[in-house]
């Protein structure tokens, strides 16, 4: 690796010098500055961005902490942050947790050793606790809620959406709409699950208990509560699912498929996100669509806004619209049976 010494000899100043000329160069005079500059490009000089970080107490770094990399919903999360870090020349240092709050509490302790400016982070249900550990770091949640005091947020309007897309099958006729909902400890199940029962009070139906299962949020989850839902008898089983994640959508599709139903002839299923096997699946899912890209994306500009111009007097709370997609994986109850 090049050293500064060995930039400072090529161009014939102090190693203090080379330095200002790189880090400080309205402080070197202008032939200074650029006898510095093609040495450094001469020589491949790349500055230590940890020892920079160590001076100042501080680096052009944020820290993002997503609950699950691999769900096509987060990864886009992640590539509108890092989008809008690097239009700001920012660095991105990513951790992934995978729903387990041990493992955000140890990424926020690693965190702390990269000295980041800010934090964008999806929380787990004990974030409100973990975050005491960067308790004076600037924090922008993700998708999700804490409950932590003062927090800013950058989510979706989790109930409208449900709402919206249980109103899609009561106005196809459904009567028995079953629901697979994520952990009840975190926001977004909570406010989909609201939005499934408001719609369903909207339309005159009851809610019936036993048509709502837990998938925490996995593929698996979905699979084995939709195998519970579709296993019960044909008078009694839901003619329709409104799914609350990706994830678990693909469980339920599953299910359906290993039982023998068709999909919509014997079952109308919505998921809650769009994603390339949403459109591409057999038939294609109706889906709800969220702006996950613009949630990332938005997400880091208000961080970066924050760090330009101090502390909000009070928290940012910004809540993007969601949009029902309607495609072949809806029809009325009965579609099978119905004349051509």
């Amino acid at each position: 690796m090049v050293s500064l010494e060995e930039v400072a000899k090529l161009a014939q100043v102090s190693p203090a010098t080379a330095s200002r000329a790189l880090s400080r160069p309205d402080m070197v005079a202008k032939e200074t500055r650029e006898r510095v500059l093609e040495a450094a490009r001469q020589l491949g000089y790349q500055p230590n961005q940890l020892a920079r970080s160590l001076r100042r107490r501080s680096s052009r770094s944020l820290g993002l902490i997503i609950t699950d990399i691999l769900n096509p919903f987060h990864a886009t999360v992640a590539k509108g942050v890092q989008d809008a870090a690097e239009k700001h020349d920012y660095t991105v240092f990513l951790f992934n947790t995978d729903e387990d709050p041990e493992k955000e509490r140890r990424a926020l302790n690693a965190l702390r050793g990269h000295l980041p400016q800010g934090l964008l982070i999806v929380p787990t249900p004990k974030t409100r606790e973990n975050l005491k550990l960067v308790a004076n770091l600037p924090t922008i949640e993700l998708d999700r809620q804490s409950g932590t005091a003062g927090a800013h947020s950058v989510m979706v309007d989790n109930v409208g959406g449900a709402r919206s897309a249980v109103e899609h099958l009561t106005a196809l006729g459904h009567r028995r709409i079953g629901m697979i909902v994520g952990r009840l400890d975190i926001t977004t199940a909570v406010e989909r699950h609201q939005g499934y029962r408001e719609a369903l009070a909207a339309a005159g139906l009851p809610y019936r208990e036993e048509l709502v299962l837990p998938g925490n949020h996995r593929e698996e989850g979905g699979r084995v509560a939709a195998h519970a839902l579709l296993s019960r008898p044909p008078d009694e089983r839901p003619t329709a699912l409104f799914v609350g994640n990706n994830e678990m959508t693909v469980g339920a599709v599953l299910a359906a498929r290993e039982l023998g139903l068709r999909i919509p002839e014997d079952l109308s299923i919505v998921g809650f996100d769009d994603s390339r096997w949403a459109r591409t699946m057999q038939p294609a899912l109706t889906v709800v669509a969220q702006p996950e890209y613009d949630i990332g994306f938005l997400a880091c500009e208000t961080l970066l806004s924050l760090l330009r111009h101090g502390k909000a007097v009070q928290p940012i709370c910004t809540r993007l619209a969601t949009t029902l997609i309607i495609r072949d994986s809806t029809a009325p109850p009965g579609y099978a049976s119905r004349p051509p």
